[in-house]
């Protein structure tokens, strides 16, 4: 289901999906797929500074791949997909490379399926995701004593500020090492930095409902709101400041 972001509409996210006024992103990388699309026109990505710019009307980015993109003066459309998901593991038969750029037929078929970019809705989002990116879906395999451990942690982590990992381990039933062995094996990443991640999600569905930096950062179990920044600019390639100012120039919807 999904659901237009508004104070307390965010429960726990598969996805989230912003769009509005263009951007600037400068070299990062982020633990889940990412689709950037231009509504209009044609964006620029590359991977590096070694690397050329490639113009695209839609670029799908693997999970830890670094890239950077120019999309000034148009309207995008930014999918930041949990590549444990449903929709991740839809959106991961159509990757290729590191950087897969969707290609013009494709494009052009999106735009389509969405409209008027002025008018874009939460309603013309779910037909368009239901009906083009999950067509073929095909589920992820997660371990069972992991789905436990992915359960709890997203049903505790806005009242801890910590998990230790033998607490976990109870969760899971298995020994504190093998419980790290199989969350990795499982699900592509290791567990700290999978919890940073889920933070992250909190705290961006905090900022897209109104709440301050500083609200968002408490509320999802961030040391302070620099800490909450620096993980923003690291892991997204943006602001938590910048983030407000998409929420109040565009729209996000957010896939449960």
């Amino acid at each position: 289901m999904l659901i237009s972001a508004a104070p307390g509409a965010l429960l726990w996210p598969a996805a989230m999906i912003v769009w509005g006024p263009g951007y600037i992103s400068s070299l990062h990388a982020h633990h889940c797929l990412q689709l950037v699309m231009s509504l209009r026109g044609k964006l620029q990505v590359r991977g590096g500074s070694r690397q050329t710019w490639a113009r695209t009307g839609a670029i799908l980015v693997k999970p830890d791949a670094k890239h950077e993109v120019i999309a000034r003066d148009m309207t995008v459309l930014i999918a930041f997909v949990e590549s444990e998901s449903e929709l991740g593991g839809a959106l991961a038969n159509w990757l290729q490379e590191d950087l897969t750029r969707i290609s013009e037929r494709d494009v052009e078929d999106w735009r389509a399926q969405l409209g008027d970019p002025a008018r874009l809705s939460a309603v013309q989002v779910e037909a368009w995701v239901r009906r083009t990116l999950l067509k073929g879906r095909a589920s992820p395999q997660l371990h069972p004593r992991v789905k436990r451990v992915i359960r709890y942690l997203r049903a505790e982590l806005a009242t801890q500020e910590g998990f230790a990992l033998e607490d976990l381990a109870k969760v899971a039933g298995l020994s504190p090492s093998r419980l790290m062995h199989v969350f990795t094996e499982s699900v592509g990443v290791p567990l700290r930095p999978y919890v940073l991640w889920l933070r992250l999600q909190l705290a961006c569905g905090q900022l897209m409902g109104g709440a301050s930096t500083t609200e968002a950062a408490h509320h999802a179990g961030f040391s302070d709101a620099a800490h909450m920044s620096r993980t923003f600019r690291r892991m997204l390639g943006t602001t938590p400041s910048e983030l407000s100012r998409r929420r109040e120039a565009g729209r996000a919807t957010f896939v449960q």
